[in-house]
């Protein structure tokens, strides 16, 4: 509630919260209208809540970040996966669209789409234990991640030099540096956060100089490396060397092994590692290296690297073998252990599994606005309540849930506990939300006995199940 200045922009912003996970249509700021039961009523303040009002739409993630501190011990780190995403537009006047890579394309052909590009943090909630459920990852930052915009053909060639130079310093990179630079000041604002220790794992686009030469303290970052990098040992001091030796100190010792090189070093033993992932624990073979230095991480940092071979599966008895390419791993904490660094490595998986429940389920991206603020504020809402909504699923039925309160339908008496997934608690929702609105639009009967006192003013309820149908209907 102290996000936002006025207690009415706080309720409007709630009753569109609910509405968001409520809506059974397309997910247009026209279509939460519908199911808060508001076709009839003056619809404008609704838009300018996320055109016109003042409110931080990243305030909005500081309860969940804070929510997902009370399920961690004191001691254990907090382990986030950092990554982009892409909302589809068509609309060529929509703010912050450009053509971005399709991520759906074929390798063999690549396609161009319109669409808005955004910076997702997602902090991993374990399990207690490993078993069917695993971890799940929360939502605790997405900020809007938008290219420089190219110098128009009546631009001037000072302008043009200037757009020029802009670009090594506004790119994903280094929104992908500010966004973890953020989320560790986030952390040292909650009670208890400047002592622990912010684990990040992250993709090869963001293992680059410009993560890794300002990453702020007591962050460790985890991320995928190519094959041929090149890495060097520390320096040892030479036979005959005194501090007093003419030229300057070398700061990289010998060559090491590049990662594809050390993974065909048969001199090399491979060790097992047990890990959870895809319901299970599986052993992984790897190899490691420690202390590594990277010349693109400085020599200052030293790295461990990691080489992780393929679980190879099939999916049927006579297919082909599928994942057969190896992983190859770099962590800026020589010193953790290596199931720790794999297993939080292996949770960033969740976040991909958030970008396909915040587009196809919660509506992210859905809302037809073109307004700069509009188009920015309203997704990051959009996200912001998925994330209060796993939160609140994971304090009502535990980390480990495998079930909700309503029943499974018949053709899923059989299939193995799985977590409660977010359609499980979309549904748990829904049923209760409109259970209130069938008793708040039930008439009192009389009663001869009454064991409670009676209230004084009527139940309010403003969600319509008869409106949101018939939104979904015409939708």
């Amino acid at each position: 509630m102290d996000v936002f200045a006025q207690h009415r922009t706080w309720e409007r912003a709630a009753r569109l919260g609910l509405s968001q996970l409520a809506c059974l249509g397309p997910h247009t700021v026209t279509g939460l209208l519908w199911t808060a039961g508001r076709t009839d009523v003056d619809w404008s303040a609704d838009y300018r809540l996320f055109s016109q009002d003042r409110w931080d739409a990243q305030r909005l993630f500081d309860s969940v970040a804070r929510g997902v501190l009370d399920f961690l011990g004191d001691d254990q780190p907090l382990v986030c996966a950092l990554d982009d995403t892409l909302l589809r537009k068509s609309g060529p006047r929509i703010a912050d669209v450009a053509y971005r890579r399709d991520p759906l394309s074929p390798p063999f052909h690549v396609n161009f789409v319109r669409g808005q590009r955004f910076l997702q943090i997602a902090a991993m909630l374990p399990a207690r234990a490993a078993g069917p459920c695993g971890g799940r990852g929360i939502p605790v930052r997405f900020q809007p991640a938008p290219p420089l915009p190219k110098p128009s053909a009546r631009s001037s060639e000072a302008e043009r030099i200037e757009t020029t130079r802009l670009r090594r310093f506004y790119n994903l990179s280094t929104m992908g540096r500010d966004a973890i630079a953020a989320t560790r000041q986030q952390l040292d604002r909650q009670p208890g956060g400047p002592e622990r220790t912010l684990v990040m794992a992250v993709d090869g686009s963001y293992t680059n100089q410009t993560v890794l030469r300002h990453l702020p303290p007591r962050t460790v970052l985890i991320g995928r490396i190519r094959k041929d990098a090149k890495f060097f040992a520390p320096p040892q001091p030479a036979a005959g060397d005194s501090p007093a030796s003419p030229g300057r100190p070398r700061r990289y010792g010998e060559a090491l092994p590049t990662p594809e090189a050390l993974r065909k070093d048969e001199s090399m033993p491979w060790q097992t590692v047990s890990a959870f992932a895809t319901g299970q624990v599986h052993a992984f073979r790897i190899k490691t290296l420690a202390p590594a230095l990277w010349p693109k991480a400085g020599a200052d940092r030293p790295l461990r690297l990691i080489v992780i071979a393929p679980v190879c599966y099939r999916l049927r008895k006579g297919s082909r073998l599928l994942y057969r390419q190896p992983a190859f791993l770099i962590c800026t904490d020589p010193d953790m252990p290596l199931e720790q660094v794999l297993q939080d490595y292996l949770w960033r998986w969740q976040i991909e599994l958030d970008h396909r429940d915040e587009k196809q389920l919660i509506g992210v991206g859905q809302a037809q606005v073109s307004n700069r603020d509009s188009a920015r504020r309203e997704p990051a809402f959009a996200v912001a309540c998925y994330a209060k909504l796993l939160l609140a699923g994971a304090k009502v039925y535990g980390r480990d849930a495998t079930r909700a309160d309503l029943p499974l339908p018949k053709w899923r008496t059989h299939v193995d506990a799985t977590r409660v997934t977010t359609a499980d608690l979309l549904r748990q929702l829904r049923q209760e939300l409109w259970h209130l609105a069938r008793q708040a639009a039930r008439p009192h009967l009389p009663h001869f006995v009454t064991a409670s006192q009676p209230t004084t003013k009527c139940l309010k309820f403003e969600l319509s199940l008869a409106d949101a149908v018939n939104h979904a209907a015409t939708g």
